[in-house]
């Protein structure tokens, strides 16, 4: 074989094993999510990607909105499966996250509801950990399961019923959200 055709062979073989960049991925701020995914047999596709910022300029994390397969990111709220996924880029305890909880699920909810929900927000505040820069929290709602938060692909617990979902989705998508450029961003639909 000549040196030209062993050199044609060479640039071949190590362009074949060069991995291709993933079609199958939603980028923002440098970090990637599934397009789509399975979870208990539901298929959900990536709807949006945020950044959310504090104090106008401070980057805290950057996520992205899944919603199941055939409905809009107008039924995000109603009993539907979804996930929220989010990477953060600072450290922050795990206590903050339940401090906010119960601060935004307030502006978003009647009395009635919320004394109702009230177990079961503290359940789900028990849950947090701290995180530190890269890590990710998602919280996935199935219909007839409940609401799971994991950390790192890590599940920490599940809370049941379609009106604690609601209310704790509402945290980031509802009338009331923490960012409303968040929301905007995560409710944009292809």
């Amino acid at each position: 074989m000549n040196l030209k055709l062993k050199i044609y062979f060479s640039a071949l073989i190590f362009i074949l094993l060069i991995p291709a960049p993933s079609a199958q991925s939603a980028e923002i701020e440098n970090v990637f999510f599934e397009d789509s995914l399975t979870v208990d047999e539901t298929r959900l596709s990536a709807r949006g990607t945020g950044l959310y910022r504090y104090l106008v300029v401070i980057k805290a994390y950057v996520g992205v909105l899944y919603v199941e397969e055939g409905k809009s990111t107008g039924d995000v709220l109603s009993n539907t499966a979804k996930r929220l996924e989010l990477e953060y880029f600072h450290a922050i305890d795990g206590e903050d996250f339940g401090h906010a909880t119960n601060k935004v699920i307030g502006q978003n909810t009647d009395s009635e509801t919320l004394a109702k929900l009230q177990p079961r927000i503290e359940a789900f505040n028990a849950l947090y950990r701290d995180v530190e820069p890269g890590d990710r929290y998602a919280l996935t709602y199935i219909p007839g399961r409940g609401t799971e938060l994991a950390l790192n692909g890590t599940t920490l617990g599940v809370i049941k019923g379609e009106d604690f979902a609601s209310a704790i989705y509402a945290m980031w998508l509802g009338r009331e959200p923490m960012n409303k450029s968040f929301k905007r961003q995560l409710m944009k639909s292809p």
